[in-house]
């Protein structure tokens, strides 16, 4: 019969029990990730999220009643001080369940849980596409005004790029009749002295 078993005992007496969700409430508070048997976490998250509450309120009646549970003041300073301010704006949900699979021997479920507002990875992951997302539609117009701005500065410097090219182009062809006009001015030259030898010939 399942009377009288409204929460898993997990095979332990009370007192046993009660130590035992101590000790894990620290460590994960301390370490912010822990691994553990599944039925062992959904025990822990119970006990454990109520305190993140409580913390919540920094008060001297708040940290005795969460020491009253934790019995380790080093857990409770670093409850109040670290992670009580991280998940101020979180309602609730502060622990995640991750499983990883079955244990040797026992074949007994297995998982990791940890605290969210802890994970770098899910941190960055679920932040970072709002960040962009709230650029993208803050600086969209003035993304593309400042566009526009930089392509009309732009047309002006290519328009005055082209008559550059159009007056080495002119240039050019300036030089080029020039060139010629040497080049027909030296056999001029040459025309004279034939006919002054022609005419020597003559007499």
């Amino acid at each position: 019969m399942r009377h009288g078993k409204k929460f898993n005992h997990l095979s332990r007496t009370k007192s046993h029990r009660k130590a035992m969700l101590s000790n894990m409430a620290c460590s994960l508070i301390q370490h912010k990730r822990i691994n553990t048997t599944l039925a062992k976490a959904k025990a822990l998250r119970g006990f454990v999220e109520p305190l993140i509450t409580k913390s919540k309120d920094d008060s001297t009646h708040s940290r005795r009643v969460v020491f009253s549970y934790l019995n380790d003041k080093y857990a409770v300073t670093e409850l109040f001080r670290e992670v009580a301010p991280k998940v101020g704006e979180r309602a609730g949900g502060y622990t995640r369940i991750i499983r990883t699979g079955n244990r040797l021997g026992d074949n007994a479920e297995m998982c990791m849980m940890e605290l969210v507002d802890f994970n770098e990875l899910y941190v960055s992951e679920g932040k970072t596409p709002a960040k962009k997302k709230t650029r993208r539609r803050r600086g969209g117009s003035s993304n593309a005004t400042t566009t526009e701005t930089k392509a009309e500065d732009n047309k002006p410097e290519a328009k005055k790029a082209e008559p550059k090219a159009e007056s080495s182009k002119e240039e050019t062809k300036k030089a080029a009749p020039k060139a010629e006009a040497k080049k027909e001015e030296a056999p001029k030259k040459e025309e004279p002295k034939k006919s002054d030898d022609q005419k020597e010939d003559k007499a």
